[in-house]
């Protein structure tokens, strides 16, 4: 198992970008796929972007052109570089790790070990 603590989210203008980060500790961090959700307030959990260990990615349509995801695996964090942010892009940012072939699904049930989340807030 792998503990994952997400930063780097706060509350920016529309147009605006912003950088997440989400460490990892524990054992195997290489071998995870990783995945940032989020969850708008009275939504479901939404996948957003994964990456597998060897830098596959998958975004969901209306990040893509956006977001990028990005692991460094020598410093075991995450990363999600957020630019053009939009209002609807508010919700709580959670970063979750799953087993390798998880980076195809941007479903939570493929992933098992999550982070506390960290929020984002996009006013227009």
């Amino acid at each position: 198992e792998v503990q994952l603590q997400e930063s780097g989210g706060g509350s920016v203008q529309a147009g605006g970008s912003l950088r997440l980060a989400c460490v990892a500790s524990g054992y195997g961090y290489k071998s995870y796929s990783m995945a940032w959700f989020r969850q708008a307030p009275g939504k479901g959990r939404e996948g957003v972007a994964t990456i597998d260990s060897d830098g596959n990615t998958k975004y969901v349509d209306s990040v893509k052109g956006r977001f990028t995801i990005s692991r460094d695996n020598a410093e075991s964090t995450l990363y999600l570089q957020m630019n053009s942010l939009k209002p609807e892009d508010t919700a709580m940012y959670y970063c979750a790790a799953g087993p390798p072939r998880s980076w195809k699904y941007l479903t939570e049930l493929w992933y098992n070990n999550w982070g506390q989340g960290t929020q984002v807030t996009v006013s227009s």
